[in-house]
């Protein structure tokens, strides 16, 4: 059994606080024992004028969030998730001229990049809070390709924040052997409300696999409040630890053995029919 983090934040716009405030959580989950952590999604930069001006930064030979994960991987020795951060070029290398992407980075203990994951499914929806609409896409360039590594903890399946309502993804991750899923969020309070915990634990459930979820959880600002309960659940659907509201974490071993003891015993992928 291998021991995660899904750590919350409550980021602003003050990219250098966010990123101070990552620091000191990554290095109380290594401290508690995590092998790898999940930050949330925007952890760095969540202010949307930022964007393309982070992503272009990101995208350069001088970029800040990058360095910054690989230097934080490689000094406390943990695999770091890196939630999400803007990037304005694709996974072939070509430049984003007028948008950027919603990108996922992981970092193994060596500080070395080993996978990326271009958020699928963009937010674009009207929201009954002080924000109101919701555009992703006029800003976001979405990706289009399903990605896996191996970790310490399983082969893990990225996903971020709004791919939570596309089941379809998750089937995907599966069938490339995922055992567990990441899922950094930026959930508004009124939909986390509503639908958090049904979707992870029904995205658990009907794939068999460990579900990751930090989130941002707090008054990010003036407009906008986000809904925090990070958490981890098992296979069978069982929340095993949860953060509330604030920054903090939560941290459980994940436990391989029971996750295909349980395939085992209930071959449900086998019993597909469609």
């Amino acid at each position: 059994m291998v021991q995660v983090a899904a750590i919350q934040m409550v980021s602003t716009h003050d990219i250098d606080a966010n990123l101070e405030e990552a620091r000191k959580l990554l290095a109380e989950a290594a401290g508690a024992g995590a092998k790898v952590a999940v930050l949330p999604e925007n952890f760095a930069v969540l202010a949307t004028a930022q964007m393309l001006e982070c992503g272009r930064r990101e995208a350069s030979s001088e970029p800040v969030i990058r360095r910054f994960l690989a230097e934080q991987a490689r000094s406390l020795g943990l695999w770091i998730v890196g939630g999400s951060l803007p990037l304005a070029s694709r996974r072939d290398g070509s430049e984003i001229t007028d948008r950027v992407r919603a990108t996922c980075l992981v970092y193994n203990d060596h500080g070395e990049e080993v996978a990326r994951y271009d958020k699928i499914h963009l937010f674009d929806a009207m929201v009954e809070d002080a924000h109101g609409q919701y555009r992703e896409s006029d800003t976001f360039e979405p990706g289009d390709q399903a990605i896996t590594v191996d970790t310490p903890a399983g082969r893990l399946g990225l996903a971020i924040c709004y791919d939570l309502r596309f089941p379809e993804l998750f089937r995907a991750l599966r069938e490339q052997g995922a055992e567990w899923v990441c899922l950094p969020s930026a959930f508004t309070w009124q939909t986390g409300n509503a639908h958090w915990h049904a979707l992870i634990r029904a995205r658990a459930i009907e794939n068999q696999v460990w579900v990751v979820a930090p989130g941002q959880g707090g008054q990010n600002s003036g407009r906008r409040r986000t809904y925090g309960h990070s958490l981890i659940c098992d296979p069978w659907g069982k929340v095993v630890s949860e953060f509330d509201e604030g920054p903090g974490m939560a941290c459980a071993d994940l436990d391989l053995e029971q996750l295909h003891q349980l395939r085992s015993r209930m071959p449900v992928w086998e019993h597909r029919r469609l």
